[in-house]
């Protein structure tokens, strides 16, 4: 007899990527034109709940065989994935697929954006002490962070989150299963100082550049100062 668990286990190891509830169900509701009257018609009428409590049996099963394998919940969906320990083994299988190393400093900065996101690249960099330019083009890279739009404060400095692959690589279903989340979010962390704005300029056919002083010379640009009596260098 074919029952809901069979059935779902026949989908997830057919699927090459993790399937939803709402994905499950609707494939359950097509399937049944297939079929007269019986069990298999019965399947159509399973809501969320009963799929999700024969997902939960499976997984139970898998973890008390001690099968190689496990049926895990991702933010996307349910997946059957291998166990950790038989990696080895699998990774000669698939010499080409290396899984991206990070750094520790890009390890860092992810953990960052994770608690904090969304975050400006200045707001990490205050965090972090040092610029962020190289690892976050790594992370961006590998699709572990991605932009979600800019910030409402002069400037608009664009804003960085975690990604849909940041979840599913760390087997997460959503942000509050990061280890001590309200605690670390709430955390008081240095943030990036806004630049002042500059003093309007003054008149150019007034004012001399060479009546600057040194220390108004920034970055190659000369601040007009009126009423300044030392000469720039």
């Amino acid at each position: 007899m074919v029952t809901l668990k069979a059935v779902l286990e026949a989908l997830l190891f057919a699927a090459q990527k993790p399937l939803s509830l709402k994905e499950i169900a609707a494939t359950l509701k097509s399937a049944a034109e297939y079929f007269e009257e019986g069990p298999e018609t019965a399947l159509a009428k399973a809501v969320e709940s009963e799929i999700t409590g024969s997902l939960q049996t499976l997984q139970t099963e898998y973890s008390e065989l001690g099968r190689a394998f496990q049926l895990v919940e991702q933010v996307s969906g349910w997946v059957l994935v291998s166990r950790i320990e038989y990696q080895v083994w699998i990774r000669q299988l698939f010499p080409e697929m290396r899984s991206t190393r990070l750094s520790a400093p890009a390890l860092e900065t992810l953990a960052i954006i994770a608690y904090r996101q969304p975050i400006t690249k200045a707001d990490v960099e205050a965090i972090r002490g040092v610029t962020v330019d190289g690892v976050m083009h790594k992370l961006l890279e590998a699709g572990l962070v991605k932009i979600a739009g800019r910030a409402e404060i002069p400037g608009r400095p664009l804003l960085y989150v975690t990604s849909q692959h940041f979840m599913e690589h760390f087997g997460l279903k959503n942000l509050d299963e990061l280890p001590n989340a309200s605690e670390l979010r709430e955390l008081a962390l240095p943030k990036a100082v806004a630049t002042a704005e500059r003093r309007p300029p003054t008149n150019l056919l007034t004012s001399d550049p060479s009546d600057a002083k040194p220390e108004e010379i920034k970055n190659g640009e000369v601040e007009i100062v009126p009423g300044s009596d030392s000469k720039a260098n």
